[in-house]
């Protein structure tokens, strides 16, 4: 309950300073009724995370930058799920096979919506969880379009351990993984991240041209074959390329940039 209290005092804080005026601790404390102390920790927190500014001349408080970005990459969800909605749908009614949207989030995708196949055998919804990059057709897709040194960078930090026998867990296996995907655009999970499931993946790039989600179609590989998988790719390529158009993404050749 202590925890939660102090979430609703922050929120307060924020509340407060919303209208573009900066203000003391003394101000701060005063218009909330909160002790000085208490104040003092909360603004200090909110500070060292950037939610906060202070003045290094007068020592008041004012909004910080990590609220802009908190609410750029909110909006941008919310932009990416609605424009990307008829297209998920299209390729669920065209393949009647199941269709995630992942975001990257901390070095590992995140599920952000889905569309089931109407199939009896077919992959669950798994919106909300997270997944390797290294696995998963939706993470190789974004991760093989990232630059070298943040790929590096998240091998070291992430690993590559086995989930199947089909693991990827050698770093010269993943460059040569990556290298065939910058050369036809998508990604291909072959039983890689769970027994009995093949999917294909293809990247979403912003207006600034970078990688930042991807979508997938996903079905038992019983039903799957590597052939079904591969002749599905054109539709996702197609898709995920109005995607990243619609949001600012202007070079149409969609999948050969490098991020």
């Amino acid at each position: 309950m202590a925890e939660v209290n102090s979430v609703r005092k922050a929120l307060a804080i924020l509340d407060l300073l919303s209208d573009g005026k900066e203000r003391t601790l003394s101000d701060i404390a005063h218009a909330l009724s909160l002790p000085k102390s208490t104040a003092h920790n909360l603004l200090e927190t909110l500070v060292a995370e950037r939610i906060l500014d202070r003045d290094s001349g007068s020592g008041a408080f004012s909004l910080g930058i990590r609220l802009i970005e908190l609410g750029y990459c909110a909006q941008t969800g919310l932009d990416l799920v609605r424009i990307a909605a008829p297209f998920l749908k299209g390729l669920n009614v065209r393949f009647d096979e199941t269709v995630h949207l992942v975001v990257l989030d901390d070095d590992e995708v995140l599920y952000i919506d889905c569309i089931e196949s109407q199939r009896r055998l077919r992959t669950y919804s798994v919106i909300g969880i997270h997944a390797p990059l290294y696995c998963t057709s939706v993470g190789k897709a974004i991760l093989a379009f990232l630059p070298d040194a943040e790929i590096r960078r998240i091998v070291a930090k992430r690993g590559l351990a086995p989930f199947t026998p089909n693991t990827i867990t050698s770093e010269e296996r993943l460059w040569k993984e990556i290298a065939h995907i910058r050369e036809v655009g998508y990604a291909i999970d072959n039983q890689e991240h769970e027994d009995h499931l093949r999917c294909v993946g293809a990247p979403i790039f912003n207006a600034h041209g970078e990688v930042f989600a991807s979508v997938s179609l996903s079905g038992p590989a019983e039903r799957n074959t590597l052939e079904r998988i591969e002749s599905m790719a054109p539709a996702l390529l197609e898709a995920t390329g109005e995607i990243s158009h619609r949001l600012g993404y202007r070079n149409r050749e969609f999948g050969r940039e490098r991020g």
